[in-house]
């Protein structure tokens, strides 16, 4: 189980963004978390990826709690997570073809023997053809990015998805291939999954569950704080 126990987390000095907020994911189970922007939302997401050290509160892998983060996490921890971000430009070297983009997870653990081979399984898996790994992230679409950035955050046969606003740029058609590409990979693996966004109808056909924010934040009496930007 993933757990979120009373987290607090901001930037710097400033207001906290998420201030005493708790969630669960369980095993295999998916979890929808809608709210608008600007909630706190997405940084919630980061916290749960082990992408952002809260200020206060814990986060619990397996009845474990967390005590490093990002690259001082061990790594059996941060390849537990497979992050798909809401913008793909952003989280895209320019530089690497879509196919490199892919195995960079690999190269990063050490893993550049199966690159080849992981590229062959994972950018079929996500509608990526063979003449789309020869490009750079400017020469493809939003939505192209966006299956490669899916297909390197499965690279590392994840337990946990974090997708924060994946498919929030795409259109439907695009939406549809990535959210089953996602439910091909959890039912043949059991991944838990948190799905961020603001599309309710979304998020309701996906998730076995989904949970707003405001009642996450009458929850943990946070009702009356102001919604910080994100």
């Amino acid at each position: 189980m993933l757990e979120l126990r009373d987290i607090t987390a901001g930037y710097e000095r400033k207001q906290p963004v998420v201030s005493g907020v708790s969630l669960t994911v369980g095993v295999g189970e998916s979890v929808g978390l809608l709210g608008p922007s600007g909630c706190g939302k997405s940084t919630l997401a980061r916290v749960a990826a082990l992408l952002h050290r809260p200020e206060g509160g814990m986060v619990v892998m397996d009845g474990e709690t967390v005590r490093a983060w990002r690259h001082r996490a061990p790594r059996e921890l941060r390849t537990a997570f497979g992050v798909i971000f809401q913008q793909p430009r952003l989280s895209a070297d320019p530089r690497l073809k879509l196919a490199d983009l892919i195995a960079e997870p690999l190269r990063a653990t050490g893993r550049r023997t199966e690159a080849a081979a992981s590229v062959a399984q994972w950018a079929p898996a996500v509608g990526l053809t063979a003449d789309l790994l020869a490009r750079r992230p400017h020469e493809v679409s939003d939505g192209q990015l966006q299956r490669a950035c899916l297909a390197r955050a499965l690279v590392l046969s994840p337990r946990w998805l974090i997708c924060d606003e994946m498919t929030a740029m795409l259109d439907a058609s695009t939406t549809a291939a990535l959210v089953q590409a996602v439910e091909d990979y959890r039912a043949r693996t059991g991944a838990g999954l948190l799905a961020v966004g603001h599309d309710r109808t979304l998020l309701e056909r996906w998730c076995d569950r989904t949970v707003r924010w405001s009642e996450l934040r009458e929850a943990t009496g946070q009702a009356g704080l102001p919604d910080p930007a994100r």
